[in-house]
């Protein structure tokens, strides 16, 4: 496996694999990150994976860089590592115009119909790769190749929150407002910060998200539903 070590900082080490977007890549990097995860290792403070990295923040007043580098080592034979636990989510998506802000460039951009494009999106499911760049913002692939598309050449300084875009080959959902350039075809109502109550994300790295069409109608009442505390979280996991 080609990997490689470098320090990031004086407390970071920075965990790198080979630099391209894949699955299998991306699922060691899962890996890894849920064996440290589950080793609870001393002066381990925080573990960000991304595609084809990972980042482990450390306390070096309790564990090196090489003590670090040896644990992280033993643990890269994934046979040390207990397999990776899926999640499945189930995600609703108003693609009504109301919301589908830059349907017609997505049209544009990918020869199909407005009802093609939703069609696609909602086809199968696709994987969390990462988290960033606002927190909770998961980074979802990969898309079909027919709904590739660039981003936004001036991006908007405001892009309402639950917002669903397509960037590349990637989709992500904006988990609150913010500036952005991904093309918008839809929103979701549901909240992807705090449904437990402890201001914890929706989403996790590995996660495997599906996305349903629902009506205007349906995601109103979703929203309320969440207002008032009827709404049934068991719908997204299931």
């Amino acid at each position: 496996m080609n990997v490689k070590f470098q320090t990031l900082g004086d407390e970071a080490l920075l965990i790198n694999f080979e630099q391209k977007i894949d699955e299998q890549i991306n699922g060691q990097v899962h890996l890894l990150t849920q064996g440290l995860e589950e080793k609870r290792i001393a002066g381990v403070k925080y573990l960000t994976p991304a595609y084809c990295s990972l980042v482990i923040a450390f306390d070096k007043k309790q564990i090196s860089f090489e003590q670090l580098v040896s644990l992280t080592n033993s643990l890269l034979d994934t046979s040390n590592v207990s397999t990776f636990q899926l999640r499945k989510l189930y995600i609703p998506v108003c693609y009504d115009r109301l919301f589908a802000l830059d349907m017609q460039e997505v049209v544009s951009q990918t020869k199909l119909t407005a009802s093609e494009i939703v069609k696609a999106h909602t086809a199968h499911p696709f994987k969390t790769y990462m988290i960033g760049f606002l927190p909770g913002f998961p980074y979802l692939g990969k898309l079909p190749k027919e709904l590739e598309c660039v981003r936004k050449a001036n991006p908007r300084l405001k892009i309402p929150k639950g917002a669903v875009g397509l960037a590349g080959l990637q989709t992500g959902i904006y988990p609150q407002e913010s500036p952005g350039g991904w093309q918008i075809i839809g929103n979701t109502p549901v909240d992807l910060v705090g449904q437990d109550g402890n201001n914890s994300f929706l989403f996790k790295v590995g996660d495997e998200i599906s996305f349903y069409s629902i009506s205007k109608s349906k995601y109103e009442s979703i929203l309320e539903g969440q207002k008032n505390g009827s709404f049934n979280w068991k719908n997204v996991y299931e």
